[in-house]
């Protein structure tokens, strides 16, 4: 049995990366789905591993997806059956008979080693790479806890939102008038659902905080009054807070613009004078939405989103 006693009491069994340098993980508490960069994020110590869409903490050998299980004992029972069909082999042995009455005997051997079990790791929606330890992952969606670290990438997924807004306006000022506008129309409603996206996801992260954790996973941002007295009854805070009177007051106008442009085509009806306050504009006739005014926009949004995401963070 020289083949089984060379194996030793033990069976390692490499786990591949895949083509772009990632290795599955499975939760082990909701069972989703995600991909990793070995050697990128946090390399030293002994740190746990996270769930990026439930937030579940463990150990990171709690995190070997089903088929990779599968592939690892597929592989062990390989190379057990394979020793012990290779030790067998040794022992075969083949007596032919002599004389007129003679009987042989045989033993011969036959059969495969255990098939081994392979797999291939599909492909995910958004490769992210953490902005705090610079972990690389992949995740379905697009908001996630960091597996490495655990911070949520909320705010970092509305910077990139924002950041694009801000290319689109690059892209406005050297096209043509009737382009120019549709681009600086789109950067506006990319702002505002960046942070309506942001919004119901940072909320939803903090539900259990809640006065009401199930409505507190419901919040729209859309509309920035209506966002600030729900936040404001559920969580405690104003919203506001983030911006002088000026400020808020030219962030919900911005909003109550997009309304328009998502609804109406960009044309200035009553209820847009009534929640706006825009002296400027005229039932009828298109909304007026300058550059310039865009991209402050896009600053007012940056700070309402610290602004939101420090305030939940410090609700104990």
């Amino acid at each position: 049995m020289n083949h089984i006693r060379r194996m030793g009491n033990q069976i390692s069994v490499p786990i591949r990366l895949d083509q772009d340098g990632y290795l599955g993980r499975e939760c082990p508490q909701c069972e989703s789905y995600f991909k990793i960069t070995p050697g990128t994020g946090i390399t030293s110590g002994s740190p746990p591993c996270h769930c990026p869409y439930c937030g579940h903490a463990g150990s990171p050998i709690q995190f070997w997806t089903k088929d990779q299980i599968r592939y690892a004992r597929s592989v062990a029972l390989n190379k057990v059956t394979d020793a012990v069909l290779r030790d067998l082999k040794e022992i075969e042995f083949d007596i032919k008979p002599r004389g007129a009455f003679g009987i042989g005997m045989s033993m011969k051997i036959k059969g495969q080693p255990h098939p081994i079990k392979h797999y291939r790791e599909p492909r995910l929606e958004t490769d992210v790479v953490c902005d705090q330890c610079t972990l690389r992952y992949a995740i379905y969606g697009v908001f996630a806890f960091c597996p490495d670290c655990g911070r949520h990438n909320s705010r970092q997924i509305l910077g990139k939102n924002l950041e694009l807004a801000g290319k689109q306006l690059d892209l406005a000022a050297g096209d043509e008038e009737e382009l120019s506008t549709q681009l600086v129309a789109d950067a506006l409603e990319n702002v505002v659902s960046a942070f309506d996206g942001f919004g119901r996801e940072i909320s939803r992260v903090h539900a259990t905080k809640a006065t009401n954790p199930s409505k507190a996973q419901d919040i729209s941002f859309q509309n920035l009054s209506g966002a600030q007295k729900n936040v404001q009854t559920l969580f405690g805070f104003d919203l506001a807070g983030a911006l002088d009177a000026d400020e808020w007051a030219t962030a919900c106008r911005f909003f109550q613009k997009r309304h328009l442009l998502a609804h109406r085509m960009g044309v200035v009806d009553e209820e847009y004078l009534k929640k706006s306050g825009d002296t400027r504009a005229t039932i009828g006739r298109k909304v007026t939405i300058e550059p310039h005014h865009v991209r402050d926009m896009v600053q007012l949004i940056a700070r309402l989103g610290q602004w939101l995401n420090d305030e939940l963070c410090k609700i104990s």
